[in-house]
Formats: C-alpha cells, structure tokens, sequence
C-alpha cells in the first residue's frame, strides 16, 4: 500500500498563503490520481484539487486561481499552494491518491489530515 503523510498545515491571516506537503512512502509514478480534499467541522468530505499521472489537473470552483497542486514524482511528494486564503478555508485537508490497476479495481489512500485554519 501507500502511505501518505500530510505536514505544512497552520493558523494564517486571510489573505496569506500555505504550501502543504504529502510524502508518500513509495513511488508516486504509478499512481492514477493524486489530490487534496478537505472537510470542515459538519461539513462533507470535498476535493479540493487532483492532478492525474498525466499532470492533468482539476479544481474546486472555489479554490480556482488561488490554489495550486503539483506532484514531484522523484521526491514522492504532491503539493498544495495556498494562496489568498480566506477563512472559508479553514479545514483539515486530506492528501489522497488512487491507484487502479484494473478498470473494476481501484484502490484508496489517504493521509491523517492537517488542519489549515484561516483567521480574519
């Protein structure tokens, strides 16, 4: 399996930006999908960003021209770049890859989750 670990969460003012970090335990090269999701106090688990193995990437509209994924496949690290952060940010977002080896197969992995919180 893959294990990831999420780190570069913090308390920042809005407006500031926060780069977080996912080290995965092996290669990420195979990997299908890798992403950030995030879930506030009763809310929903909601994607925040993927990026496919082919560097395709897709977005929450709310996060759109403020965040950033990227993957570093030699480092097996993905990253997200937080920038103009508001407080409806706050949250404890998820590092997550998928894995699918098989079209009726696929297989999850997530973080432990770092919380982000964004004060006025």
């Amino acid at each position: 399996q893959v294990q990831l670990v999420e780190s570069g969460g913090g308390l920042v003012q809005a407006g500031g930006s926060l780069r977080l970090s996912c080290a995965a335990s092996r290669s990420i090269r195979s990997l299908d999908v890798v992403g950030w999701y995030r879930q506030a106090p009763g809310k929903q688990r909601d994607l925040v960003a993927s990026m496919t193995d082919g560097w395709t990437t897709n977005y929450r509209d709310s996060v759109k021209g403020r965040f950033t994924i990227s993957r570093d496949n030699a480092k097996n690290t993905v990253y997200l770049q937080m920038n103009s952060l508001r407080p409806e940010d706050t949250a404890v977002y998820y590092c997550y890859a998928k894995f699918t080896p098989v079209v009726e197969r696929s297989y999850e992995f997530w973080g432990q989750g770092t919380q982000v919180t964004v004060s006025s």
